[in-house]
């Protein structure tokens, strides 16, 4: 049976953090039934994974890639080009760049803020109680 040390290992991949996960990524892929492109000889998967890191019968930019996909939460898909508009529906408003313009120049009368000094602020924060202690809380 031949071991495989790191230094085998080391020459292709630099990164001997990076080395561990590549190799830990081909073992779960020879686990879920990858084919494997060495003998096995009586070996397990991670030192098959080494093994096949070493003798370069692996591409290490193809286990990095899968690597990087198999780690994604978000897949980004290509959105199709946005279409022609379609016809308007009778009765419903369209909103166009025209109108939503008009809309932020235009003041709302319905809108009102209160405006609140400073020293109101302070005034209305100090007038607070606090809450009664409880033993349930």
């Amino acid at each position: 049976m031949a071991r495989v040390t790191v230094e085998d290992c080391v020459d292709k991949v630099e990164n001997r953090f990076e080395l561990v996960l590549l190799a830990s990524h081909r073992s779960r892929m020879i686990s879920q039934g990858q084919p494997i492109t060495i003998d096995r000889d009586n070996d397990k998967n991670p030192v098959v994974a080494l093994r096949e890191i070493a003798d370069e019968t692996v591409s290490t930019e193809d286990l990095k890639e899968e690597l990087i996909h198999s780690l994604q939460k978000h897949v980004e898909v290509d959105e199709p080009e946005p279409q022609a508009p379609a016809q308007p529906t009778a009765g419903v408003p369209q909103i166009t760049a025209e109108s939503t313009q008009a809309a932020a120049d235009e003041p709302d009368e319905n809108l009102a803020f209160d405006r609140m000094s400073e020293e109101e602020l302070l005034a209305g924060i100090e007038s607070l109680v606090p809450p009664e202690k409880n033993d349930e809380y």
